[in-house]
């Protein structure tokens, strides 16, 4: 084993120095401890200076948008936070419960490809089927040639709508619940949903009576989850015309010139943010369910036959296709019909930004996860773990929230800097810091950071103490077990850390449409500019780009959920 992972001194090469004095091994903790320390801080100004707006007095507009549009922007928030949740709540638990318990065609295919529609962004599907339902759209077109009708003849559901956005978010975010879920029940033992068997249970009993409450804690979560993506989102409200916090946000920063009202509404949203995650903690807290057997046993699974195993295969298919198929392959279509124009020198360098700026933030990410994650297991001091969840916070506060965060500090910083410059020496800063992708990365580090250290941690948690115990006994400091025992264990979770912010900072789009530099734009921002001006054939080919890559996590995903657990093969 120690041969594998680097070339540890002998205990000849150390001479007679021996192991680190317990004063070295003290300013060692110190200064892991006030390392995460500072960097959680760093990472939390964003939300703190969001937060410290509350206190300031409202700002010029703040009274003309609470007597006309706040009421609005509360009302459409919380009813698409409850649409999202209900629809998600009855396909991810549903779909979990039959790929994970029952038997039927097709099983095996559907425990991946339910988690297929996590590689749509909810922006890009809301242009597909945009493009499809409109009056114009192939559907409706087809629906008057076959019944000879005209406009105004025939009700049609408008798909941009509140209703709408619904269906989008819930099709692209319901595989947060399946996943959680479908973990949770793999982890339930055999021996507890025999007793309810053995008490005269049928399978719909022992789901609702049993497993559902066992797995509860993975329900909520991933019901939060989908909740915090809902109120993040921009792209898909927007283009849908439906006003939300975000939307708001936005047209109260560049619509109406004022960034503090813009902050004061950030602080609202983030107040319905922190509410969420205070429920989601404190129903796993008050939850009174457990597992009380420690026999673990393969799952025995319900056959099911006739009706009942089509029904299944129907529940299953249906978002898999409405979330992935359908749009993916319309895509493809117009990405086709333009891609002798489409794909040019400026595709290319979209291509190029998006990747070199996922690329750089999948790095910058890394490397903070890692002094945390390493930090809680060299010194697991209440400090060290405090600043851990402080740094993690940034992946539930959205990004519009966390891109104004960024701003308002780097510009006073730009504009305090320029006006002594020019005041002491009359020569100007310019923009140092903000409107560059200094600030970018940042937001970007921020928001994803949660990501990496989660991945690292798990990671950590695979490698024995005992390694640890023996480089030290080596004579070798922290620094050098990090780099030479544990990151060459670590390979496969960095790796797939990396994979994981690359791909989110590739999908990313609120954060980016404010802080992007003069003359920059990405994949994400040039699909939504197309569409916005209703090109959304022009529009394909850099969605479809990011479809395509968002896959690659989902391929990660579906091999860590299919092997957390040997099940009886089927």
């Amino acid at each position: 084993m120690v041969a594998r992972v680097g070339t540890l001194p002998t205990t000849e090469s150390r001479g007679s120095h021996g192991p680190r004095p317990a004063s070295s091994i003290e300013r060692g903790s110190r200064l892991w401890t006030l390392g995460g320390v500072a960097l959680a801080l760093l990472l939390a100004t964003p939300v703190l200076v969001i937060l410290g707006f509350l206190l300031l007095p409202g700002s010029g507009s703040w009274e003309h948008l609470a007597a006309t549009v706040l009421p609005v922007y509360v009302a459409n928030s919380l009813l698409l936070t409850l649409g999202v949740a209900i629809g998600t709540l009855i396909i991810g638990v549903g779909t979990a419960w039959l790929t994970s318990m029952c038997r039927f065609p097709g099983r095996r295919i559907f425990e991946w490809a339910l988690l297929l529609p996590m590689a749509m962004p909810a922006y890009i599907i809301a242009y597909t089927y945009t493009g499809m339902l409109d009056f114009a759209g192939p559907v409706q077109t087809w629906l008057r040639a076959l019944t000879g009708w005209g406009y105004g003849d025939y009700w049609f559901p408008e798909v941009r709508s509140l209703g709408g956005a619904v269906a989008m978010l819930t099709l692209v975010l319901y595989p947060y619940v399946y996943l959680l879920t479908r973990a949770a029940f793999l982890a339930q033992s055999l021996c507890v949903l025999e007793v309810s068997r053995a008490l005269g249970n049928g399978p719909w009993r022992t789901f609702f009576q049993v497993a559902l409450p066992l797995a509860r804690p993975g329900i909520v979560a991933g019901v939060s989850l989908a909740l915090m993506e809902t109120l993040a989102d921009y792209g898909t409200v927007q283009y849908f015309g439906v006003q939300t916090f975000t939307t708001g946000i936005f047209r109260t920063w560049y619509g109406l010139g004022d960034p503090v009202g813009a902050a004061q509404l950030s602080s609202l949203l983030l107040g319905f943010v922190l509410v969420l995650i205070t429920l989601e903690r404190f129903s796993r807290r008050r939850g009174r369910y457990h597992q009380t057997s420690q026999r673990e046993r393969p799952i025995h699974r319900y056959q099911l036959g006739g009706r009942r195993a089509w029904a299944a295969v129907a529940l299953c298919a249906l978002p898999v296709a409405l979330g992935f198929v359908i749009p993916a392959t319309q895509l493809g279509a117009w990405a086709l019909t333009i891609a002798h124009t489409a794909y040019d020198a400026r595709f290319l360098e979209l291509v190029l930004n998006s990747l070199g700026l996922a690329a750089a933030a999948a790095m910058l990410a890394l490397l903070p996860a890692l002094l945390l994650g390493y930090g809680k297991r060299l010194h697991p001091t209440r400090p060290l773990r405090a600043a851990a969840r402080i740094a993690g916070l940034g992946y539930a506060i959205p990004s519009t929230i966390i891109a104004i965060g960024v701003i308002i500090p780097l510009a006073w910083f730009d504009n305090t800097l320029d006006a002594w410059l020019r005041a002491s020496f009359q020569v100007s800063s310019g923009l140092l810091l903000s409107g560059t992708l200094a600030a970018l990365l940042l937001a970007y580090v921020t928001r994803f950071l949660a990501v990496s250290l989660q991945t690292v941690d798990a990671g950590l948690g695979k490698i024995r103490p005992s390694l640890d115990d023996a480089g030290r006994s080596l004579g070798l400091v922290p620094t050098q077990v990090l780099w030479r025992i544990h990151i060459p264990l670590l390979r496969g979770s960095l790796l797939t850390a990396l994979l994981l912010v690359f791909v989110d900072v590739l999908k990313e789009l609120p954060a980016t449409l404010i802080l992007r530099p003069f003359n920059f734009n990405t994949l994400a921002v040039r699909a939504f500019e197309l569409a916005s001006d209703e090109r959304l054939a022009d529009s394909a080919p850099a969605a479809l780009t990011i479809v395509l890559a968002g896959l690659l996590p989902v391929i990660l995903l579906s091999r860590y959920i299919t092997r957390s657990r040997h099940v009886q093969p089927t």
